[in-house]
């Protein structure tokens, strides 16, 4: 599977999360919380999927938690992006389809696409035509308005330096 995926109001997409901003975000759910962090283990492995993060520039500032589970946060952040991991910040000036909430497009092995996307009540997985479309060119409209990757990575080595350390 070959996750692409944009998140707005949480600590970042759940494949980076740290265990305590896992925890904060799912209101103390440990069970839950842990098993977004197992999910890690995907990106560790000899050959892992491609992953690309798109972040609202707003979410480097929203603390969760506290400032030191925010400075963690961000470094794992920093420490993840890389070789199968692109991290690109979509700065926050303006409306955009993004707005709307997260969500997760998922390419398969036979290359055919789902999505996920989150609600207040619960989350949903899509595979009408219709919908990924639309969550096609809301993509599309993300990444272009995304700074570069090495920009992204510089703007919350900032952060990190200016609001949480």
């Amino acid at each position: 599977m070959r996750p692409r995926t944009r998140s707005r109001s949480r600590c970042w997409w759940t494949e980076l999360e740290r265990r305590g901003c896992s925890r904060r975000v799912l209101h103390g759910d440990k069970e839950a919380g842990d098993a977004r962090i197992r999910r890690q283990e995907i990106l560790r492995k000899d050959h892992p999927p491609a992953l690309t993060v798109l972040l609202d520039e707003t979410s480097l500032h929203r603390e969760v938690g506290n400032k030191e589970l925010m400075r963690e946060q961000l470094e794992q952040l920093i420490s993840m992006a890389g070789r199968h991991v692109t991290v690109q910040v979509v700065p926050s000036r303006g409306e955009h389809g993004g707005n709307s909430g997260p969500f997760v497009v998922a390419t398969l092995e036979d290359r055919s696409e789902v999505v996920y996307v989150e609600s207040a009540y619960r989350g949903l997985t899509l595979s009408e035509p219709e919908a990924l479309a639309a969550v096609a060119r809301t993509l599309r409209e993300l990444r272009r308005l995304a700074l570069p990757m090495a920009a992204s990575i510089e703007l919350v080595r900032r952060t990190v330096e200016e609001r949480w350390t």
